[in-house]
């Protein structure tokens, strides 16, 4: 059976939600389709010491503020869901939950999605199905070699499942620093932290209103034709939040450069050294989860869609919302979501 709606969301975490509240304001008549069977998006699936870099107040939905948490000044991940979770609740947005949607095609004048339940036609898709389901690992000589375990950032935990192992981390990003420094300040795992280049940490006193801030005026300078000041990208790679601190400051988050390849055991890197591993952890990014908009024939050479704002400029039907700067300044973070999924709900409703 085909269901008839004005707007289709693919995704049900913060991006979705976000569209959900917008839409509602616009009155339009909408469905969420969510593949996860509980609220929370992917912060449900995070390390179990993960912290926003931004205190509650400043990390907000649009129409709730989050609530502090109690003891904390930067909220963690476990806070997120129950946030979101009440956020949904709240304005008693639509979500199906353990929905999986396989495809989007052009169908006449609308949408036809096509999930693993149902299918529905509408005048608009809204996908925010983000990147967390999309993890990269890169094509490292010798990776299938290794007789080690290897995992990526989505299936770390805690420092405890590496209890007396010894742990190379790759990446130079924030996840790399995070679990680096979970790993080495629990004092019962031997860590090597490995990155492409140097890490560039962040001033002490940055956290996520300034990033937030510094990504606004950039996407400000470039839809002027201003200078592109370079973003919060200019400043460093790693937010320095009080773990990171706390193990950098305490000589515990030394780095090595990327080595050459995998081994049986453990690391060889260019110059011959080697280190013995019984774990590598990849910290070595996402991709845009966009498989179910392949029938539409938009992605580009690098895999974006290209966007005006948040709609695909192959399909007007069509909006991006929660993948990063491409769809919008700081869209891939809860503060920033907001405004991207306010214009976009705006240009649906302009739709014929």
């Amino acid at each position: 059976m085909t269901r008839h709606t004005d707007v289709v969301v693919v995704g049900g975490g913060q991006a979705g939600l976000a569209a959900g509240y917008h839409l509602r304001r616009r009155g339009l008549d909408f469905v969420i389709l969510d593949a996860e069977a509980a609220p929370g998006g992917s912060w449900q699936h995070m390390w179990d010491s993960l912290h926003l870099f931004s205190p509650a107040e400043h990390s907000s939905l649009p129409g709730r503020l989050m609530p502090a948490q109690g003891g904390e000044t930067y909220p963690g991940a476990g806070h997120v869901v129950d946030y979101l979770a009440d956020y949904e609740k709240r304005y008693d947005l639509p979500v199906q939950r353990g929905t999986r949607v396989d495809a989007v095609r052009r169908d006449a004048d609308r949408l036809l999605v096509e999930a693993d339940s149902a299918a529905w036609r509408a005048r608009a898709v809204i996908s925010a199905t983000g990147s967390w389901s999309r993890p990269f690992l890169p094509a490292v000589p010798g990776r299938s070699t290794f007789t080690g375990r290897q995992l990526h950032t989505v299936n770390y935990r805690r420092p405890g499942d590496f209890a007396g192992q010894r742990v190379i981390v790759v990446g130079g990003g924030n996840s790399g620093a995070q679990i680096a420094a979970d790993l080495a300040l629990d004092g019962n795992v031997e860590v090597t932290w490995v990155t492409q280049r140097p890490p560039r940490f962040l001033p002490d006193d940055i956290d996520g209103r300034a990033l937030f801030d510094v990504a606004t005026a950039r996407r400000r300078a470039l839809d002027a034709g201003r200078d592109d000041t370079g973003g919060v990208a200019s400043l460093g790679d790693i937010v320095a939040v009080p773990p990171v601190r706390a193990a950098r400051d305490a000589g515990l988050l030394t780095v090595k450069p990327m080595f050459a390849q995998l081994t049986a055991t453990g690391a060889r890197w260019a110059d011959g050294s080697r280190s013995d591993a019984d774990a590598v952890i990849w910290c070595t990014g996402f991709r845009p989860a966009l498989a179910h908009l392949a029938p539409l024939n938009l992605r580009g050479p690098r895999g974006h869609i290209a966007t005006g704002g948040t709609g695909a400029l192959g399909e007007p039907r069509l909006h991006l919302l929660g993948y990063g700067d491409w769809t919008g300044p700081a869209s891939a973070t809860l503060i920033g979501v907001g405004r991207t999924a306010r214009d976009a709900a705006h240009a649906i409703a302009q739709l014929p």
